[in-house]
């Protein structure tokens, strides 16, 4: 086998193709090996087909990690307004949708024909759709085993990801090959997805589903506690939505989480100084903030009358009512799991990463970048620029 290119970045997809194009521009002859057919499905799918790309208030505490302080090197180094200026050399628009989130105004598909457009700079060369069966080092290097026969060069870059969403093919690939080569692993599991309930527990709020509304949702105590302000959706096996999928990061088994259903509304207070104002039912006052079929729904979930009078109801069951709303608190028990998850949490173990370059402290010339590693990010285009940080802080150094 001939050396004829010095990288191998495996993994064609947002920070493969970055740390590529970064490095063939820098006049490192790379080889970009991935085993789809089909270049960068996760951005396709992204931001509902408009890929949310990044957000402009991304910074380190936007990232979940077991070594916080490893994301910033990378982070600093590369930021949203960098990744919009590329945008803007390649003339593509884009908008803010909302606290910070940006999208294509057009397609994903501008992000992927850049991002292939900036490795066809560099010169980098495509295997797909080409799967890699091995990969050895030697005094000389690395040598690679593809579908397409072996490689030999001196650095390899791994940009696999992780488990989530498998049917666009996610593999454990990235960590295999990190245990290979000894490195920790921080143990995996779902983030940024739906959570459900015991199907018997979450009977009565089934006919709920499709409702949307915004909350503020918590989990965890003192320096554990994580609080969203987003839109929750109830669905026919639990909770989803913006909101759900932001907790759910933070969410660990067998731990309630924490919906406040009104979040502009001291419902106690409100209720007791209403029985002196208002002649209305119970189900009829709350109209005025929430939907009548999800009145209804947690009226009945939590064993209350919406005929009785408020004036009627005493003191103490009005508060407990208002708890329910305000502070209602339930146990999720798991979730929708890698297949609706749209990132994995924990990964490569970073203490195992030079921050500044991202390679394997005790495997030379080996890097993971991207989902492959213990960082993740929050809903709204952390997850990319994470991405377009880790893939050029290993495209510079290789």
């Amino acid at each position: 086998m001939n050396k004829q290119v010095d990288v191998a970045v495996i993994g064609a997809g947002a920070a493969g193709m970055m740390c590529a194009a970064v490095a063939g521009q820098r006049g490192k002859r790379v080889v970009l090996i991935d085993h789809a057919s089909r270049l960068a499905e996760k951005i396709r799918i992204s931001g509902g087909g408009r890929c949310n790309f990044t957000n402009l208030h991304a910074g380190p505490a936007n990232y979940l990690s077991e070594n916080p302080h490893f994301c910033k090197s990378a982070l600093s180094r590369y930021t949203p307004q960098d990744f919009l200026s590329l945008m803007k050399r390649h003339n593509i628009a884009w908008h803010e949708k909302h606290k910070g989130q940006l999208f294509c105004d057009d397609s994903a598909e501008d992000i992927i024909r850049m991002l292939k457009a900036e490795c066809d700079l560099g010169k980098v060369q495509w295997r797909m759709s080409c799967a890699v069966s091995d990969v050895q080092k030697t005094d000389a290097g690395f040598v690679v085993q593809t579908a397409q026969g072996g490689i030999m060069v001196d650095q390899v870059v791994v940009a696999t990801g992780g488990l989530s969403i498998p049917k666009i093919g996610a593999t454990d690939f990235s960590h295999k090959i990190a245990r290979q080569f000894g490195l920790k692993i921080i143990e995996t599991r779902p983030a940024l997805v739906p959570l459900t309930f015991d199907a018997t527990a979450w009977e009565p709020f089934v006919p709920l589903s499709g409702i949307s509304l915004e909350v503020d949702i918590e989990t965890g105590t003192k320096k554990n506690r994580a609080l969203f302000r987003e839109d929750l959706l109830f669905t026919h096996r639990g909770l989803s939505g913006p909101a759900v999928l932001q907790i759910s990061s933070y969410w660990q088994p067998g731990t309630p989480i924490r919906i406040n259903l009104l979040p502009e509304v001291d419902l106690a207070e409100d209720l007791v100084a209403a029985k002196t104002t208002t002649k209305k039912n119970l189900a009829n006052y709350l109209s005025q903030y929430l939907p009548g079929r999800l009145i209804d729904g947690l009226l009945t979930a939590h064993a209350f009358d919406g005929n009785l009078k408020i004036a009627d109801m005493q003191d103490k069951r009005l508060r407990l009512l208002a708890e329910k709303i305000n502070r209602w608190e339930l146990t999720p028990d798991g979730s929708e799991g890698y297949r609706k998850a749209e990132v994995t949490r924990g990964g490569v173990d970073t203490r195992e990463l030079s921050q500044q370059s991202m390679m394997a402290n005790k495997v030379p010339g080996l890097y993971f970048i991207g989902e492959a590693v213990d960082v993740t990010g929050w809903l709204g285009g952390y997850n990319f620029q994470w991405a377009w940080a880790s893939g050029n802080a290993a495209g510079t150094a290789v």
